[in-house]
């Protein structure tokens, strides 16, 4: 028996909470450097050269994260074992 409904609906919900971590991760990331160079004018070069690049981390994070999502969604569902199989249901004369 296959459940695919459930490993997309996994998938889904899986994708969602990637994307809002990223956004939430680079939103914290370009707030605290505003900060940095309003506070600071002088090293707006420095923060801006570093901000872009935990952005482009964050951002190849996200990408992998959501490429691991859909690969186990799309994954071929694999057999029950043996023990947990349900037995098969008896037949009787009367049946026939």
């Amino acid at each position: 028996m296959e459940y695919l409904g459930m490993s997309y609906l996994a998938a889904g919900l899986g994708a969602g909470l990637v994307v809002v971590g990223a956004a939430l991760g680079i939103g914290k990331l370009a707030a605290g450097a505003l900060e940095g160079m309003a506070r600071q004018p002088e090293v707006s070069g420095d923060l801006r050269t570093a901000m872009i690049i935990a952005a482009a981390l964050i951002e190849g994070f996200t990408f992998f994260a959501l490429v691991v999502t859909f690969m186990l969604a799309t994954q071929a569902p694999k057999e029950m074992p043996a023990s947990n199989r349900p037995a098969p249901a008896a037949t009787t004369e009367a049946a026939k």
